[in-house]
C-alpha cells in the first residue's frame, strides 16, 4: 500500500468517526480528504494562504476581442497595489496576503513592496499574425511562476490561490483550451469583460481565424507559445511549483482554469493538489471543468477574475480542515454510534 493510499484510508476513517452521520457534510468531507492528501498530512491546514495575482497584456486586443482597451490592465494593477479592488476586499476579509505579479504588462509600473516583476516581455505578440510567445519566453514564464510559488510555500504558506488580470485574456484562455483539449471555440467564446452579442460574434470570428494559424491539437507548451498569455504561463508554472511543494492550489475561474489545463496535462500527478473554487458565468468554463473532471466548490455567477472566486471559496477550505482537526468523535464525545 502506498503512503497516499494508507493516508486516504486513515483520514477517511477519521472523518467517518466524527459526530455526524457518515457523508453528511458532503463536499466538505471530500475537501478535507483532498487537502490531507495534497499536503501529505493527516492534519491539513488552510492557513496561511496567499493570492498570487498575475497581470499581463495581449497583442490580440488590437483585433477588437475585448470591450476594454489594454491600458486598463495597468490601471487595475495600480488599483490592486492601492488596495481598492474586489480581490483586495475579499483578501482582507479572509486575512490573506496578495502578491501582484507583472507577468507582462505593457505599461511602466512603479516599484511597490507587493509587486513582483517577471521581466520577460511587455505583452504578447498578436496571436492572429504570429506566435504570441517564443519557446524561451514561455519557459521563462513557467520557471518564474514555479520559483515564486515554491518560495512562498517554503516559508510556510499552505494554500496558494491563483488569480489574474489582463485585458483580452479570455481570448487566450479560450484558444488554449481549444488547442489543448479540442473544445469547440463556439462553446469557449463568451462576453469576457462585457462584450454584447455582436461583440461576442466578432470575437468568435477572430478566435477561429487565430486558431487556424495553428490548427489541430497542441501540447501545452506549443499552445502557450501560439496563443500566449504571459500571466497564464506564469500561473501554469505557479500551479506546478506550489503543488510539487505539497501545497494546495486554489484555482479561480475561466482564465486560471486554462492555466490548470496546461499544468495538469504536463503534470497529471498533481491533480489531487488542485481545488477549483467556482464555476464561472463565462459559458466555456463548464466545458473546461468537465475536461478536468473537476467539481467546483461554488456557483455564484462570478465572472470578474482577480482571484475573487478563489478568495470567496477559501473559507470552505478553512472549515474542512477545522472539521477534520477539531470536531469530536463519537468516542471522545460519548455519543452513541449508529446501531448495526
Amino acid at each position: 500500500m502506498t503512503n497516499d493510499q494508507d493516508r486516504t484510508e486513515r483520514v477517511q476513517q477519521a472523518i467517518d468517526m466524527k459526530t455526524k452521520p457518515p457523508g453528511s457534510l458532503g463536499a466538505i468531507e471530500t475537501l478535507a480528504l483532498q487537502m490531507a492528501i495534497a499536503q501529505k498530512s493527516d492534519n491539513p491546514i488552510a492557513d496561511p494562504a496567499r493570492l498570487l495575482l498575475f497581470a499581463g497584456d495581449h497583442g490580440l486586443v488590437e483585433e477588437g476581442v475585448s470591450a476594454w482597451p489594454s491600458e486598463v490592465t495597468a490601471q487595475m494593477v495600480l488599483n490592486f497595489l492601492s488596495g481598492g479592488a474586489a480581490a483586495n476586499v475579499f483578501a482582507r476579509s479572509n486575512g490573506i496576503e496578495i502578491s501582484v505579479i507583472d507577468a507582462g504588462v505593457i505599461a511602466e509600473l512603479p516599484d511597490h513592496q507587493d509587486l513582483y516583476r517577471a521581466n520577460i516581455r511587455k505583452g504578447t505578440r498578436n496571436a492572429l499574425k504570429e506566435n504570441a510567445l517564443t519557446l524561451e519566453e514561455v519557459s521563462a514564464a513557467l520557471v518564474f511562476g514555479e520559483e515564486l510559488a515554491s518560495d512562498e510555500v517554503s516559508v510556510g504558506t499552505k494554500v496558494i490561490a491563483l488569480g489574474e488580470m489582463g485585458i483580452g485574456n479570455t481570448s487566450s484562455a479560450a484558444l488554449l483550451a481549444h488547442a489543448v483539449e479540442d473544445i469547440s471555440l463556439d462553446i469557449l467564446t463568451g462576453p469576457g469583460a462585457g462584450l454584447d452579442v455582436d461583440g461576442v460574434n466578432k470575437k468568435l470570428e477572430i478566435l477561429k481565424q487565430t486558431a487556424n494559424r495553428r490548427p489541430g491539437k497542441l501540447e501545452p507548451m506549443d499552445a502557450l507559445c501560439a496563443f500566449g498569455g504571459l500571466e497564464i504561463a506564469c500561473m501554469t508554472g505557479a500551479l506546478i511549483g506550489a503543488a510539487q511543494a505539497n501545497a494546495v492550489v486554489l484555482v479561480d475561474g475561466f482564465i486560471a482554469t486554462s492555466a490548470a489545463l496546461c499544468a495538469l496535462r504536463m503534470h497529471p500527478e498533481l491533480t489531487n493538489n488542485v481545488i477549483y473554487a467556482h464555476k464561472s458565468k463565462e459559458p466555456g468554463h463548464k466545458a473546461m471543468l468537465e475536461a478536468l473532471n473537476a467539481k467546483p466548490l461554488l456557483d455564484l455567477d462570478l465572472r470578474l477574475g482577480e482571484g475573487s472566486g478563489a478568495l470567496l471559496a477559501y473559507p470552505l477550505l478553512r472549515s474542512a480542515c477545522a472539521m477534520l482537526n477539531e470536531m469530536a468523535t463519537f468516542e471522545s464525545a460519548n455519543v452513541s454510534g449508529k446501531e448495526e
